[in-house]
């Protein structure tokens, strides 16, 4: 599979060639950046030091560029410690040597098309019949060549045949790490345990008697036995999301939430932790696929660029999908920032089981 080129920015015909280095002035204090900090975008940024223009090249959106004497190091200011070199500079035209690169990857010109035109937004009216085809060419070759990292709302476990659908879709090596929080897990080795999700039969829907005991029946259980693997092992747990990662040694990271029951014993209660463990993931990931969970993916969206730099020194696009019924919950995505998403509306149960049968599996 070909991915549209990326092209560095040519600093001579940006009439850069003479632009001054980019300040740096060192953190004072720990966790506070100085006065006039550059902040980080989604985007390919360079900096000039002594005399060169160098790529940051792992970065996220909010963060703040350190230079540690070799390298510009991206991190959050949390992280940030006193002595730290931090670059200063509010402009992005290179001007104070701070280069914001939005044009890396050449996209084909738009010349010839009307300036007037319908349905050019993504709705539920759009047609997502190439974008499937285009999903399941990505997947194939990032099965083997990149890494995808998959966001999961609990609606994901509520239906047995998407259980079913993405549990062979981990089986079969097209997720590199599952992203979700304390519900997706807990329904999902409810599904399990008890056949239901929050006290429904996962195939038929209908409500079990006292129902509404299984997800907290089961997070009991599962703390009983101390861990997740545990529970699977002693329950004798055979299907599932969860079963199918811990099967396959494919990390999930749970992060929790106020609202949280239990929670499961793996799921983070600081969240900072929990969001520096999603970023241990989201800092390898060459396509992301957020699935009905507004607060995760813009959190997902929040520290994912628009380009990764491969081992080889090659720089390709982050593929970034959100899918989501509402259509407020995938337009809010770019609200926030996440310019590169694209968005596909329709209901994600739905969703896994064409994806997982679209790739054959």
């Amino acid at each position: 599979m070909e991915f549209q080129p990326y092209f560095h920015p040519d600093f001579e015909k940006l009439n850069l060639l003479h632009a001054p280095d980019a300040r740096l002035l060192p953190v004072e204090k720990d966790f506070v950046a100085p006065e006039n900090y550059h902040a980080t975008s989604i985007f390919p940024e360079y900096f000039k030091v002594n005399g060169q223009w160098i790529l940051a090249e792992e970065s996220r959106m909010d963060c703040v560029a350190v230079w540690t004497g070799e390298k510009v190091r991206i991190t959050e200011f949390r992280h940030l410690k006193k002595g730290d070199l931090v670059f200063i500079g509010r402009t992005e035209d290179g001007s104070e040597g701070i280069y914001m690169h939005t044009r890396g990857f050449a996209s084909p010109s738009s010349a010839g098309r009307d300036a007037f035109a319908f349905r050019q937004g993504r709705s539920r009216e759009t047609a997502f019949s190439r974008d499937y085809d285009q999903l399941y060419d990505l997947l194939r070759h990032e099965k083997d060549h990149g890494h995808i990292v998959w966001v999961l709302g609990p609606a994901v476990a509520f239906d047995s045949d998407s259980r079913d659908a993405f549990a062979r879709l981990v089986k079969n090596g097209y997720v590199n790490a599952v992203l979700a929080g304390n519900a997706l897990a807990t329904h999902d080795l409810e599904g399990a345990y008890k056949r239901t999700a929050l006290g429904q039969d996962i195939y038929t829907q209908q409500s079990m008697p006292m129902g509404h005991y299984h997800h907290i029946d089961t997070i009991n259980r599962v703390r009983l036995h101390g861990s997740i693997p545990a529970f699977i092992e002693k329950e004798d747990i055979q299907d599932g999301i969860i079963h199918a990662c811990v099967k396959n040694d494919v990390p999930f990271v749970l992060t929790g939430s106020i609202r949280d029951d239990g929670p499961l014993p793996e799921v983070y209660g600081d969240v900072y932790a929990g969001q520096d463990a999603m970023r241990d993931q989201v800092r390898k990931a060459t396509t992301v696929i957020c699935m009905a969970t507004a607060l995760h993916s813009i959190a997902t969206g929040n520290m994912t660029p628009s380009f990764r730099v491969m081992p080889d020194g090659s720089i390709r696009p982050v593929f970034f999908y959100c899918v989501d019924i509402s259509e407020f919950a995938v337009n809010k995505l770019g609200d926030r920032g996440s310019l590169s998403a694209r968005s596909i509306v329709t209901n994600v149960q739905d969703f896994v089981v064409n994806v997982a049968k679209g790739l054959g599996v």
